[in-house]
């Protein structure tokens, strides 16, 4: 069994974090420190395990094999060196760091230590994701020249989305550092690495943050990756469009369907649109780390995709704060 503590409940899904581990018939919550030690000592008594005020403390218990990490993002970088240096393996949401800088320091602590440290990217392991490289895999698109992945919903208009969520601060950003996430990294797996990246920002409500965000990837060979996100939009589908010069993919133009126009399939099915299959999704970045635990592996392209995360966000608000374009190769290793 694994015994875990839970570090924080900041973020709006670490109680997610937590069903999991309590489900998980491997896994056990034993422990819980939170940086507002009101909110941890709630947390901990409806779980029946204690609440430590010094996570320093926690981290020394011989009893406690790994953390769930979901403090406030400015604050990753402190707590996640300081669990691998006591040897504890990390779960955490992303983004694991705001700076590639921020986020190679924790990865250099996770790899000295030898504990498995896994990033929460769930678009990744989605049954989509996996139809959606079947595609490119069978070249029906011919060359991408375009990939648009937009996601979005109505937190800052509706207020369900937790205030401390607008902190500037604490996050380190607005919707492209949290929902931009899922859309920047699946253009990422698509399109491969781009060269630089620019980015604008729209502050709608007034708060802290932006509430709405685009980012462009953009690439030597003319192609584009159009990563769309917003905090204010009520109806929005989840929706992925890839363009090539042999073809077209939607996905979530509203319905969760799989939808490829091809000259390449003409001569079988004719011209028009074919549905693909969508298989089930694989085990989810949790579960993953469980089992890299368990078999002693590292979750090496988890953390690759998540280094790539972080460097294409901090190169987005460099785009912003700068208001030009980033080379990636202008950022602090």
């Amino acid at each position: 069994m694994i015994r875990v503590a839970m570090v924080s409940f900041w973020h709006v899904h670490a109680n997610d974090y937590a069903r999991q581990a309590e489900e998980h018939p491997d896994t056990e919550i034993v422990a819980v420190w939170d940086e507002i030690p009101e909110r941890g000592r709630k947390e901990a008594e409806a779980r029946g395990v204690p609440f430590f005020e010094s996570l320093d403390e926690l981290l020394k218990q011989d009893g406690i094999d790994a953390v769930i990490v979901d403090t406030p993002t400015n604050m990753h970088r402190e707590v996640m060196v300081k669990a691998a240096a006591a040897g504890k393996h990390i779960f955490t949401e992303k983004v694991v760091a705001a700076t590639l800088h921020e986020a190679n320091e924790i990865v250099d602590a996770a790899k000295k230590a030898g504990i498995v440290l896994t990033v929460s990217l769930p678009r990744l392991n989605d049954g989509y994701t996996e139809a959606i490289q079947q595609v490119l895999a069978e070249g029906l698109l011919g060359k991408l020249t375009l990939v648009r992945v937009r996601l979005s919903h109505n937190g800052a208009i509706a207020g369900w989305l937790p205030e401390h969520f607008f902190n500037a601060e604490q996050c380190q950003g607005g919707a492209l550092i949290d929902l931009g996430c899922h859309p920047m990294y699946l253009t990422r797996l698509f399109l491969g690495e781009p060269d630089r990246v620019s980015a604008h920002y729209g502050y709608v409500t007034g708060k802290d943050v932006e509430d709405n965000a685009v980012a462009v990837l953009q690439y030597d060979n003319g192609a584009l990756g159009l990563v769309e996100a917003g905090f204010v939009n009520s109806c929005s589908p989840f929706t992925i469009e890839l363009q090539g010069t042999d073809g077209t993919l939607l996905y979530g133009t509203p319905e969760s369907r799989l939808l490829v126009s091809s000259s390449r399939l003409e001569a079988q099915v004719g011209s028009g649109w074919v549905e693909r299959d969508i298989p089930a999704n694989r085990p989810s970045a949790f579960h993953q780390w469980v089992s890299h635990i368990q078999q002693g592996t590292a979750a090496d392209a988890n953390i690759h995709m998540a280094l790539e995360l972080t460097r294409l966000m901090e190169a987005a608000n460099l785009s912003v704060r700068h208001n030009r374009p980033i080379r990636l190769d202008e950022l602090q290793p």
